[in-house]
């Protein structure tokens, strides 16, 4: 007779798991200990934002599904990997890089990946292979997605219109408003879909994991769990506006309330689960934990726990401390903003209400300036350090809210490039209009890094937070620049603006020179 293939037992054997498993869960809670702000920073977030309110599922969910797999996880022996430790210290690298530019998204990701380098670390890559998809599954809590809000508006604007057009209904578009013979209408931020993007991503993955086993049909589902509420908030838009073209905005308005909100995102969800059980695969078992246990079989590991679970704390215990430190330094002493008036502008009285929301910067200035006629604002904002609340580059340093109570709007942001002075200058470039009759508004943006005009906020916030960690000048300056226009075109106003951007740079540099040293 021929020998039978060796089968898993039927009872997974100890293989040494009680020390590493206490060791790796007091890993694990001392480092939520010591990166407590970063967490609480998504705790906070799950609590006040309806968006991310499913943060709070995905640690126990993941704790589920490697609880449900128990037992074969059981026969895989824990080891220590130093090679964990090296994914820990670049985790934490990133992390001080991110605290220090003050970008919590990236901080909670370094933090989420310190998490899973110290299972790594302390219990062996086997494990991770095995429980590849519970661990990965914690990145979900991480709350991303804020940067998608205003992209994903022009995406719901850009389906309802069309759809419009499509159903035979003729639509005046500026930006995310739009006009049709019963009314108008606009696209805010609790109509861009991204709540109903994030839970879609989140539940498919899920979903796709529990249900299919091959890897490739996985990711298929994950994708499409993306995709296909994009169309479907569109839809929802839409149907919205016909509502109120044919039947009255307050039906419109109680609709979106009452049934187009989590209902038609539910009935969305159920229709791809039920389309995506056509190929399911749940009845085979996980391919990847029986490969990692023939991996795992016939190696001996002599490397003790005790040494490298310290290693883990050592390592990842740099980074807060030096954080800490960064942020006890005080802060230079620093003159009023002042800008004296060059190139024939004067100062003048304020012209206008509006003024751009730039929050914590260490000296301001507001000051409105006419020639011939014409009228510029200027707003200045001075950061002498970046740190939490205080940042040049900030999500929270906008133009104008997309809130509907917001008395001014924004009608189109672009980047685009200027001529200043005979050089050409990247600007961010912005149309407001106003709702309570006090006209529109070309405004003109950039930053001043290193005294160079920038309009990349990506590496803007890499370069400060480079700065910031390697001891540097982390300083900057948000010029701003605003002038009246009339009706569509802004060739006029741009103008105005290139030649008091031109006449005014010298005198703006001399006040840099004069706050920041030289």
């Amino acid at each position: 007779m021929s020998a039978l293939p060796e089968v898993l037992p039927a009872t997974a054997p100890r293989n040494g798991w009680r020390l590493p498993a206490g060791l790796t869960t007091g890993i694990l809670l001392l480092l939520a200990a010591g990166f407590w702000p970063t967490l609480y920073s998504m705790i906070e977030i799950w609590d006040r934002s309806e968006t991310y309110t499913h943060g709070y599922l995905i640690f126990p969910i993941s704790a589920w599904l490697i609880w449900r797999m128990r037992a074969e996880l059981a026969r895989i022996r824990p080891h220590p990997d130093l090679r964990g430790l090296i994914l820990l210290a670049a985790a934490g690298a990133a992390w001080l890089l991110a605290d220090a530019g003050s970008v919590n998204v990236a901080a909670q990701y370094a933090f989420i990946t310190m998490l899973i380098a110290a299972v790594w670390a302390l219990l062996g890559w086997t494990f991770v292979r095995a429980a590849f998809f519970p661990l990965m599954f914690l990145l979900f809590a991480v709350p991303v997605g804020e940067f998608l809000i205003y992209p994903l508006m022009q995406v719901t604007a850009d389906l309802t219109v069309t759809l419009l057009q499509a159903t035979g209904i003729p639509v005046y578009r500026e930006g995310t408003f739009f006009s049709i013979p019963s009314g108008d209408w606009s696209v805010i931020e609790a109509c861009s879909g991204l709540r109903y993007l994030i839970a879609s991503v989140t539940l498919g993955s899920l979903y796709a994991y529990l249900t299919y086993r091959s890897w490739g049909r996985r990711l298929v589902f994950a994708v499409l769990s993306g995709i296909v509420p994009l169309f479907a908030n569109g839809v929802r838009a839409y149907m919205i506006v016909m509502i109120g073209h044919l039947a009255g905005m307050e039906y419109a308005v109680g609709v979106d309330h009452l049934i187009y909100g989590w209902v038609f995102f539910g009935f969305v969800m159920l229709l791809l689960f039920w389309i995506g059980g056509f190929w399911r695969e749940d009845g085979r078992p996980e391919p990847g934990v029986a490969t990692a246990v023939a991996a795992d079989s016939g190696r001996s590991y002599a490397r003790p726990a005790l040494p490298v679970a310290i290693a883990t704390l050592l390592v990842a215990g740099l980074w807060p401390v030096y954080a800490a430190w960064l942020t006890a330094r005080p802060l230079p002493a620093m003159p009023v903003l002042q800008v004296e008036a060059q190139g024939g502008w004067q100062p003048s009285e304020a012209f206008v209400t509006w003024v751009p929301h730039w929050v914590g910067a260490d000296r301001t200035l507001r000051q409105s300036y006419s020639q011939a006629g014409r009228k510029v604002l200027l707003a200045l904002d001075y950061y002498a350090t970046q740190r939490q609340g205080a940042e040049l580059i900030n999500s929270q340093n906008y133009m104008v809210s997309q809130s509907k109570y917001e008395h001014w709007i924004n009608i189109g942001e672009k980047q685009r490039t200027v001529d200043i002075g005979g050089q050409p200058r990247q600007v961010r470039q912005a149309r407001l209009e106003s709702r309570d009759g006090q006209g529109r508004l070309l405004v003109w943006q950039w930053n001043l890094i290193h005294r160079r005009p920038t309009v990349n906020d990506p590496v803007g916030k890499l370069v400060l937070a480079r700065d910031r960690v390697l001891l540097k000048r982390d300083d900057g300056l948000s010029v701003l620049i605003a002038t009246p226009y009339e009706g569509r075109e802004t060739e006029a106003a741009s103008a105005t603006l290139a030649r008091f951007a031109a006449g005014m740079e010298p005198a703006i540099a001399h006040a840099l020179d004069r706050i920041d040293g030289p």
